[in-house]
């Protein structure tokens, strides 16, 4: 049996619904981001208790199938942006749909309607946090970066950045970077 649990989207949430299914002596075979694959079927009641306790944590078991392939979605590009340095290297829109075996036209739509925002605009938006992470690791550089993320140019990942945050790559390293000498000086 398949449980689908929304808002699983780092390795601390599949930590936490790990600790919660051993806890309730609940068997599992994996616990992936937004997912988890079960020995066998749970009974009312277990799922009514793993239920209360995921939305302690802000986790949701869900069942509704549209909810379901939207948090499918989302996990895909966090998985692309987050964890993948192995991204792609087919367009976004074309690996989401074999991911999935839906057509992009219908995924694009669904997400659009739940979120507000379409999934481009979404992954663009993923991309740019992971860009703002790497550059506050300071282990790569500008040119690392873009092509670790798979922008076709520096000049594009500057562009996409600027436009995002109001900011280029480089003041929003000095900015942080003052602000850290900042607090340090406290």
């Amino acid at each position: 049996m398949k449980l689908y649990i929304k808002n699983m989207i780092s390795l601390r949430c599949k930590m936490l619904v790990k600790e919660q299914l051993k806890q309730l002596g609940i068997p599992y075979i994996i616990v992936e981001l937004g997912t988890v694959d079960l020995l066998k079927a749970l009974s009312p009641h277990q799922s009514l208790i793993l239920k209360e306790k995921l939305l302690l944590y802000g986790l949701e078991l869900m069942d509704n199938s549209k909810k379901i392939l939207i948090e499918k979605i989302k996990n895909i590009i966090i998985k692309m942006t987050q964890y993948g340095d192995d991204n792609p290297k087919i367009n976004h829109s074309n690996y989401i749909s074999e991911q999935l075996n839906y057509d992009y036209t219908y995924l694009s739509n669904i997400f659009s309607e739940a979120n507000g925002i379409t999934i481009q605009q979404s992954i663009i938006n993923h991309k740019i946090e992971r860009v703002k992470e790497l550059i506050l690791y300071n282990e790569l550089n500008l040119t690392e970066i873009s092509y670790k993320l798979r922008y076709s140019s520096v000049a594009h990942l500057s562009s996409q950045f600027k436009k995002v945050t109001g900011l280029s790559p480089s003041c929003y390293k000095k900015d942080n970077h003052t602000r850290t000498l900042n607090l340090e000086d406290v």
